[in-house]
């Protein structure tokens, strides 16, 4: 057995604040994307499907992106709304992944998001049916540059079904590499939102 092999690294406490520290850590080392997440959501007879994500905000509330509700992830979303995040960082051999229900953002939240976004990525948001099948790439770069004249010399209108959604973490799962696999994992939970959090530590 290694020296330190037996210190441990994650410590109980206030997982969001863990999240927050090895989040930092992350944006200030990984060459790509900090923020991208793995979301896992499932139909309402419980077909699962997962695809990347951006985090867009979080904090002791829980965990924000945006998206189509149109989507394939943005109807199972509103048929099952029981989700999970993972999040990779290579670059620390960490990663965090958080279970728990969505609801819907405010529109206001939404239309300040939208605002901020690039113009381009305003105008693809409204040319594209999300997850829709498409004939050619020709017909949906038409629709963008049709969305670009309709919205000429002004601000680009948030479609309707273009929202936001926050994930409320009833459990966060810390995961830290350490050698010859004998890993550190420790996981949190809480019965309701706002309560108190348990945690235990599990085999790797």
């Amino acid at each position: 057995m290694e020296p330190g092999q037996f210190a441990e690294v994650i410590p109980h406490g206030d997982p969001l604040a863990l999240f927050d520290a090895w989040y930092a850590e992350a944006r200030g080392s990984e060459p790509n994307d900090a923020n991208a997440m793995a979301l896992a959501t499932a139909t309402a007879e419980g077909a699962p499907s997962v695809r990347m994500v951006l985090l867009k905000g979080h904090g002791p509330e829980g965990f924000a992106f945006y998206t189509n509700s149109h989507s394939r992830k943005g109807r199972e979303i509103l048929a099952n709304p029981q989700a999970a995040l993972l999040f990779h960082w290579k670059s620390l051999r960490r990663q965090v992944r958080v279970e728990g229900a969505l609801t819907s953002l405010d529109a206001a939240d939404a239309d300040a998001y939208f605002a901020s976004r690039a113009r381009d990525s305003q105008i693809g948001a409204v040319a594209s049916d999300q997850s829709a099948p498409l004939d050619a790439r020709a017909t949906f770069l038409a629709r963008f540059e049709a969305a670009e004249e309709r919205f000429a010399g002004g601000p680009v209108e948030r479609p309707a079904h273009w929202h936001g959604f926050r994930l409320t973490p009833r459990a966060i799962e810390f995961w830290h590499d350490r050698p010859h696999r004998l890993h550190e994992r420790r996981l949190f939970t809480r019965a309701d939102a706002g309560g108190a959090w348990a945690s235990t530590l599990l085999y790797p």
